[in-house]
């Protein structure tokens, strides 16, 4: 792997200089999720994010991110109703821009990432709100312990990637949980016990010709 990390900027400025400023300013995003192919998709690497904040002493809400996290998105007919994903966040690559703050985050006190290096969200089912939007409910485990949240699901668009040809599609969602109850109660109530999840992410996946 090591020796392929040099080559990705290669291939990121080979994907641009294919795709001209025309198709760039013209590119449209269908809103409808019936144009969207059926069949796996994964979580673009270089477009996502997921955050938690928490209130800090009744002065703010700080934010705490991941830089590492892998997600797979099974999509059929149905739309979001039908279709199922899996989330892995990489526990150890919590940021706070604070070093100290990371590794006692990283420590036994709070996500005990040796012994419990992934925090897990797998999809249970969908109900529909809007045309574009609903709550998806499924299970996050963090620290070993798993508990039933919901999210408050926006679905963005899909098209055809112009840079990278890929069947692309995009997601917002947001939801609350009580870190209480996943045993990371240290710091409290200097530091909050509800937790807000704010999530924005994007997943593709190669042409067929491609995958095989």
């Amino acid at each position: 792997m090591k020796s392929f990390k040099p080559l990705v900027p290669f291939f990121l400025v080979a994907a641009v200089a294919a795709c001209t400023p025309l198709q760039v300013v013209t590119h449209h995003v269908s809103s409808s999720e019936s144009s969207v192919p059926s069949g796996r998709y994964q979580l673009d690497p270089h477009h996502w994010n997921v955050s938690f904040d928490v209130d800090h002493f009744h002065y703010s809400r700080f934010v705490i991110r991941f830089d590492k996290a892998t997600a797979q998105l099974d999509w059929n007919a149905e739309g979001m109703s039908g279709s199922a994903v899996r989330a892995t966040i990489d526990a150890a690559s919590v940021n706070t821009n604070v070093p100290l703050l990371d590794r006692m985050l990283k420590g036994p006190d709070m996500f005990d990432v040796a012994r419990y290096p992934d925090i897990v969200f797998v999809s249970t089912g969908f109900q529909r709100t809007g045309d574009d939007k609903g709550t998806l409910t499924g299970d996050l485990t963090i620290r070993g312990t798993t508990k039933p949240v919901t999210l408050n699901v926006t679905f963005n668009g899909h098209a055809v990637n112009p840079l990278t040809k890929q069947e692309t599609l995009g997601f917002s969602a947001d939801g609350r949980f009580s870190r209480a109850q996943f045993g990371l109660t240290t710091w409290y109530p200097a530091v909050g016990d509800d937790v807000h999840v704010a999530i924005q992410a994007e997943f593709s996946k190669p042409p067929a010709s491609s995958a095989q």
